[in-house]
């Protein structure tokens, strides 16, 4: 029978507004562990995880370390991994706590846990309140009305991708679209005009869309500003603000389907 290592990782999610966002089990796990290393930008939340982490350790420097020597964001998150699997490799119970939902635009954890797992220590996710969660309940859309679409900007920019206009679409990272370098923090009018051209390929000029940001603390507001896409380019954005396209045609029966499906069952689709 095999045996993990002493080492073990969790990663949490702390929510897009800790306070009440913040899970028991993740909550546990923060105050237990040996040690909390965390990639948190607000503020409050890294003061309450220093104020209850036996050991605290923060991962936004090396942010910085991409803006002096010239390092990709990629580099920046493999070293933030390397140095939560540095702990992990001490035999210490680190907990790893990310803004959000740990597993969602947070490659740090999905590379830390399949090292670990790799290295034979035991490692897992923990869920957390994501920003798709409140987008769903800060601007009362259900997914499951008429389906939903959901991928990385400049993902969609630079890949042959087919967009269904009968469903939801939404463009996630649209603050630093069209970044082929992976050093840049923004985006510019240039690369927001390139997007635009590509999705008036599916939507019209004047096809109504939503910059949405969610509130990450009681003081802050939750943004659900309405614009025309063809005013996506002049439009302030932030590398938070995800682009959400509601649909712009009906849905339309597969009436081959429903024959079939009708024949098996007998009934009738309204």
């Amino acid at each position: 029978m095999s045996h993990k290592k002493a080492g073990k990782l969790v990663c949490v999610g702390t929510g897009m507004r800790m306070a009440g966002q913040l899970t028991p089990l993740a909550k546990s796990y923060i105050e237990s562990f040996d040690v909390v290393i965390a990639a948190v930008p607000n503020m409050f939340t890294r003061k309450w995880l220093q104020g209850v982490a036996k050991e605290y350790v923060c991962l936004l420097d090396h942010y910085d370390d991409t803006k002096v020597d010239g390092k990709t964001r990629r580099d920046t998150y493999r070293r933030m991994a390397d140095t939560i699997l540095h702990e992990v490799r001490q035999g210490k119970k680190v907990c790893a706590a990310f803004y959000g939902h740990p597993g969602i635009f947070a490659c740090i954890s999905h590379m830390a846990i399949a090292d670990a797992r790799q290295e034979g220590f035991e490692a897992h996710m923990e869920p957390g309140i994501s920003a798709l969660d409140s987008l769903v309940a800060d601007l009362g859309i259900d997914p499951g009305t008429v389906g939903m679409q959901s991928m990385e900007a400049t993902q969609f920019m630079i890949y042959q991708r087919q967009i269904d206009p009968t469903a939801l679409l939404i463009l996630w990272q649209i603050g630093i679209a069209g970044d082929l370098t992976l050093k840049r923090f923004e985006t510019e009018p240039a690369h927001l005009q390139i997007i635009v051209n590509k999705l008036m390929k599916t939507y019209s000029p004047d096809h109504e869309v939503i910059l949405y940001e969610a509130a990450t603390h009681p003081l802050e507001q939750t943004r659900a500003d309405k614009i025309r896409l063809c005013e996506l380019p002049q439009a302030a954005l932030k590398q938070i603000t995800t682009l959400v396209i509601p649909a712009a045609k009906k849905m339309q029966i597969d009436q081959d389907v429903v024959d079939q499906l009708r024949a098996l069952s007998g009934t009738i689709l309204a």
